[in-house]
Formats: C-alpha cells, sequence, structure tokens
C-alpha cells in the first residue's frame, strides 16, 4: 500500500487547507445558507444582491455568475458547500466529477461504472 506523503499531493488535486477555508469563508457561509428554500429563492431572485450580503470577492462573483465550479474550487470553495449552489444550478457531484477530470460526463460515468467492475 503507499503511503500518503502531506508533501506529494495527487496531481490535479486542490487541497482545502486553513489557507483555503479562510479565502473561501464568505463563498461557503454563503453557499451553507442555501439549506434554507427562502435563502435558495433569495438567490435566485437577485443574485448579485444576494452575494453583496457575504461580500464575496470579485473573482468569486465572477464565477459565480458563469457557473465556473473548477474556479469556486481554486477561490476557496469547499466542494460540500458548493454542492449547495451547484444543485440549484442543476449539476450533481458527477457533472463536478466530469469538470474535475476533464470529460464529459458520460465520460465520467463509464470510468465510475469500469471502477466498480474490479
Amino acid at each position: 500500500m503507499t503511503e500518503f506523503r502531506k508533501d506529494e499531493p495527487i496531481s490535479g488535486t486542490l487541497i482545502f487547507d486553513g489557507n483555503m477555508a479562510m479565502k473561501g469563508y464568505a463563498l461557503n457561509k454563503m453557499c451553507f445558507s442555501f439549506n434554507s428554500a427562502e435563502n435558495r429563492d433569495a438567490f435566485k431572485a437577485n443574485e448579485d444582491a444576494y452575494c453583496d450580503q457575504y461580500e464575496i470577492t470579485d473573482a468569486q462573483r465572477a464565477a459565480v455568475k458563469s457557473r465556473d465550479v473548477l474556479e469556486l474550487l481554486k477561490l476557496g470553495g469547499n466542494i460540500y458547500y458548493l454542492a449547495k449552489l451547484t444543485g440549484m444550478f442543476g449539476l450533481n457531484m458527477q457533472d463536478i466529477g466530469a469538470q474535475q477530470s476533464g470529460v464529459s460526463l458520460d465520460e465520467f460515468k463509464a470510468k465510475l461504472l469500469a471502477a466498480g467492475e474490479k
């Protein structure tokens, strides 16, 4: 079994550490608020005004507007909180996995099925 070494991250993987948590605090706090249907409705009614409430950065706001999940991850978004936001966009974890892998959704699903058969 290969031992994980903190100084050798998995290629292409973003490490969500304390620095990333601080970088994405406002974004993740906003995403957490989407546990409430009322908040989801408020966001859908006026995204800009809703983002203003949480003082997310201009870069984070641009990534939200463009629905760029990978950029949101790079900007400190935690995938578990971002799932609340991406769910409102009609994306699920397999959609996000495909984006992270750089393949189509169908290719990603095929990879999952093939891995399950091993």
